[in-house]
């Protein structure tokens, strides 16, 4: 490695939480481009990576993750033995909404069940982490937990209250919050390409270790849940500087999935697969897992018909179902489907135009954003597009991207479905890669000028005490889109109203507009309150308290002092809070 690890511990560890599949990686400071991951087997696939599923009992006494906790819940559901248990799989994508994100957020479990999100997400991590320890005590004997710097990835698209639910869960979980950063997916993705010479000598397309400063690049980070679209600059220090803000959309290898289902689902009624997903968990997931390798492997053009077994417990839940003596039967009794699906010696039979079907609105929202990106003026010139994540393995994905942007290099490194674990890793020994960040909104907070007659509208004026003040006006400290240093700060210098409050309450809010006026505005939103607790008893009219933002990390953070003592407050901020 060209450049020495920034890392202040022995080792960065990675843990890439995603929708349908999760894993860990690492690596030592002093070897940091040799990146170490975990192999997980489960039934005949093995795989880098394990599906993102929770076993847990409901004493939390109990719980398994991955592979282990499918054929767990498997054998429970065969003895008719689980209903002491929760099992939570693709349950991610709750966090997706931003602003729906709450503290006490629930998931329902495959059954309906409702938890707390945060325990899902907590016992998750705790599994995760365990095992990552077990792997890395196997290789590195007598490495401590404080040894580790750990990185969590999160989809840049995410906003800060997803992020910051995030980070409290990895905490709860164990992982101390002074060792943990939050690496951005596709970020991630683009410094492990920068760092990966991943192409060979010999060829001839581009490789993005190599390219020139001031070369841009579009990364298409297709995961299970989210297309995580950015883009970036290769600078002259050789860091990157986001050119956009990261956009994208819930197009990842899920939404196939979910149309998979769906025929299923329709075909056999939605009672009948209810019935099968709950009594017969095992076949439910060789079904899934079938099909998870044949979206792997469906061609782009290639005539003929796509085959999967059909367990035999569906079929016969199916004949019951719908008092008919075969399969055949229930095809042919289906109006929707008859003439799209077939049965031949145990298998379901698709011609591969239809089954290609199942990826098309997936396929259709990715392509429809990416060219939205390239309307956009600082974008046009940009001629090379590096797709990373599992679902980016998709040769359908692939053949769309290609035929509709025809004039751009599209490269897909070697283990793109690791770009973004292997790249978190990378970026705990090079947090500085990323130079500059392009703000995804426009942020700003609450304030109470002044009433100026004529500039400020009559119904927001208000006294105070003796001033005259105009309420709720919205000030800027940075505009969407605006690039960002790491670290960059603004600052603004409040006083309290009235001399007897103990506590100065500013609320913080956001905006897709460039220059928003007021934060009760139709596209304002409050993103939480910024609070600095005041001693009553020292607090005077002349109290002054510096509030800080700090942008341009992955993570919005801040700090507060009084203007006269210098002193640092207490600060809170909350997210999270209902």
């Amino acid at each position: 490695m060209e450049k020495a690890s920034k890392s202040s511990k022995i080792m960065v560890a990675a843990i890439d939480f995603g929708t349908t599949f999760s894993g860990f990686a690492f690596s030592l400071k002093s070897d940091w481009g040799k990146v170490l991951t975990n192999t997980w087997s489960g039934g005949s696939l093995i795989s880098h990576k394990a599906p993102t599923c929770l076993l847990l009992k409901k004493d939390y006494k109990e719980y398994f993750f991955g592979y282990e906790a499918e054929d767990k819940y498997s054998d429970l559901t065969s003895d008719d033995n689980h209903s002491d248990y929760y099992f939570f799989q693709r349950f991610k994508m709750i966090l997706h909404q931003d602003f729906t994100v709450k503290r006490n957020i629930t998931c329902n479990d495959i059954t309906g069940k409702p938890l707390e999100a945060s325990l899902v997400f907590e016992y998750c991590i705790r599994c995760l982490k365990k095992c990552l320890q077990q792997q890395i005590e196997k290789s590195y004997l007598g490495t401590h937990d404080d040894d580790i710097e750990y990185v969590l990835t999160v989809p840049a698209i995410w906003g800060d209250k997803a992020k910051l639910f995030m980070r409290e869960a990895a905490v709860k979980a164990g992982i101390k919050k002074e060792n943990l950063t939050i690496a951005l997916e596709p970020e991630a993705a683009s410094i492990y390409c920068q760092y990966l010479k991943f192409a060979k000598e010999d060829t001839s397309s581009p490789t993005l270790g190599v390219v020139k400063p001031g070369t841009k690049y579009m990364v298409i980070d297709l995961g299970g849940g989210t297309a995580d679209i950015t883009v970036h600059q290769k600078c002259e220090d050789n860091t990157l500087e986001e050119v956009l803000p990261a956009s994208g959309g819930p197009w990842g290898g899920k939404a196939v999935d979910d149309q998979f289902i769906k025929f299923l689902s329709e075909l056999v009624e939605e009672k009948v697969w209810e019935n099968f997903k709950s009594e017969h968990m095992e076949d439910y997931l060789e079904i899934t897992r079938s099909f998870e390798t044949k979206k792997r492997t469906i061609k782009p053009d290639k005539s003929g018909s796509t085959r999967m077994p059909i367990p035999q417990a569906l079929v016969k839940l199916c004949t019951k179902s719908h008092r008919v003596k075969t399969f055949k039967e229930v095809i042919e009794k289906n109006e929707a489907h008859k003439n799209n699906v077939d049965i031949v010696t145990g298998k379901l039979v698709w011609n591969n135009d239809f089954f290609r079907g199942f990826f098309k609105k997936t396929i259709d929202g990715i392509v429809k954003h990416i060219d939205e990106l390239f309307q956009e003026s600082e974008v046009k010139d940009v001629k090379i597009v590096v797709m990373v994540g599992g679902f980016s393995e998709c040769l359908l994905v692939q053949d769309a991207i290609k035929k509709h942007f025809g004039d751009v290099s599209i490269i897909v490194p070697e283990e793109a479905g690791l770009a973004v674990l292997k790249g978190a890793v990378f970026f705990g020994h090079v947090p500085d890669a990323i130079s500059r960040r392009s703000a995804r909104y426009t942020y700003g907070i609450q304030t109470w000028p002044e009433f100026r007659e004529g500039h400020h509208p009559k119904e927001k004026k208000v006294q105070i005490g003796k001033s005259v003040r105009c309420r709720d006006v919205f000030f800027k400290i940075v505009t969407k889109g605006e690039k960002v240093m790491p670290g960059y700060m603004k600052s603004q210098i409040f006083q309290a109203l009235h001399n007897n409050e103990n506590l100065l309450d500013c609320g913080v809010f956001v905006s897709d507009k460039k220059n928003p006026k007021y934060v009760d505005d139709p596209e304002c939103r409050l993103l939480g309150h910024l609070q600095v607790p005041l001693n009553v008893e020292k607090q005077t009219l002349e109290t002054l308290i510096e509030e800080t933002l700090i942008f341009g990390e992955t993570e919005l953070k801040f700090k507060a002092k009084d203007v006269y003592s210098g002193m640092q407050c207490e600060v809170i901020f909350d997210l999270l809070k209902d």
